[in-house]
Protein backbone atom coordinates (compact mmCIF):
# COMPACT_ATOMS: atom_id res chain seq x y z
CA UNK A 1 0.00 0.00 0.00
CA UNK A 2 2.00 3.17 -1.28
CA UNK A 3 0.55 6.18 0.91
CA UNK A 4 1.53 9.80 -0.40
CA UNK A 5 1.93 12.60 1.71
CA UNK A 6 -0.27 14.71 -0.72
CA UNK A 7 -3.13 12.28 -0.32
CA UNK A 8 -2.78 12.70 3.52
CA UNK A 9 -3.21 16.28 3.48
CA UNK A 10 -6.24 16.25 1.08
CA UNK A 11 -6.95 13.69 3.31
CA UNK A 12 -7.03 15.96 6.71
CA UNK A 13 -8.12 18.66 4.74
CA UNK A 14 -11.54 17.18 4.32
CA UNK A 15 -11.77 15.87 7.31
CA UNK A 16 -10.98 19.61 8.49
CA UNK A 17 -14.02 21.15 6.56
CA UNK A 18 -16.41 18.24 7.50
CA UNK A 19 -15.70 18.89 10.93
CA UNK A 20 -16.53 22.59 10.66
CA UNK A 21 -19.34 21.59 8.81
CA UNK A 22 -21.04 19.46 11.31
CA UNK A 23 -20.64 22.60 14.42
CA UNK A 24 -21.89 24.81 11.91
CA UNK A 25 -24.83 22.88 12.03
CA UNK A 26 -24.70 21.75 15.28
CA UNK A 27 -24.71 26.09 16.03
CA UNK A 28 -27.62 26.91 13.60
CA UNK A 29 -29.60 23.40 15.10
CA UNK A 30 -31.89 25.17 17.98
CA UNK A 31 -32.59 28.10 15.21
CA UNK A 32 -34.28 25.38 12.94
CA UNK A 33 -37.33 24.43 13.76
CA UNK A 34 -38.06 21.05 12.28
CA UNK A 35 -34.66 19.72 13.84
CA UNK A 36 -34.80 17.08 16.52
CA UNK A 37 -39.07 17.61 16.37
CA UNK A 38 -39.94 15.46 13.49
CA UNK A 39 -42.77 12.58 13.42
CA UNK A 40 -40.78 9.89 13.87
CA UNK A 41 -38.76 11.18 16.88
CA UNK A 42 -39.63 9.38 20.26
CA UNK A 43 -40.09 11.49 23.13
CA UNK A 44 -41.52 10.55 26.65
CA UNK A 45 -42.04 12.56 29.42
CA UNK A 46 -42.39 11.16 32.92
CA UNK A 47 -42.89 13.12 36.29
CA UNK A 48 -38.42 13.30 36.94
CA UNK A 49 -37.24 11.36 34.40
CA UNK A 50 -37.79 12.80 30.09
CA UNK A 51 -36.18 9.90 27.13
CA UNK A 52 -35.74 11.47 23.81
CA UNK A 53 -34.08 9.54 20.52
CA UNK A 54 -34.46 11.56 17.64
CA UNK A 55 -35.19 8.40 15.42
CA UNK A 56 -36.61 10.11 12.42
CA UNK A 57 -33.59 13.21 12.24
CA UNK A 58 -31.06 10.42 12.56
CA UNK A 59 -32.55 8.93 9.64
CA UNK A 60 -32.69 12.16 7.58
CA UNK A 61 -29.23 13.14 8.34
CA UNK A 62 -28.11 9.65 8.00
CA UNK A 63 -29.47 9.96 4.26
CA UNK A 64 -28.42 13.44 3.79
CA UNK A 65 -24.74 12.54 4.80
CA UNK A 66 -24.65 9.16 2.65
CA UNK A 67 -26.01 11.45 -0.52
CA UNK A 68 -22.92 14.03 0.01
CA UNK A 69 -20.62 11.48 0.36
CA UNK A 70 -21.68 9.90 -2.61
CA UNK A 71 -21.52 12.51 -4.62
CA UNK A 72 -17.98 13.49 -3.42
CA UNK A 73 -16.83 9.58 -4.38
CA UNK A 74 -17.99 9.63 -8.04
CA UNK A 75 -15.38 12.50 -8.50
Amino acid sequence: MNIRIDNIGKLVFIAGLLIALIGIVLMLSGRIPWIGRLPGDIMIKKKNFTFYFPLATSILVSIVLSLILLFFSKR
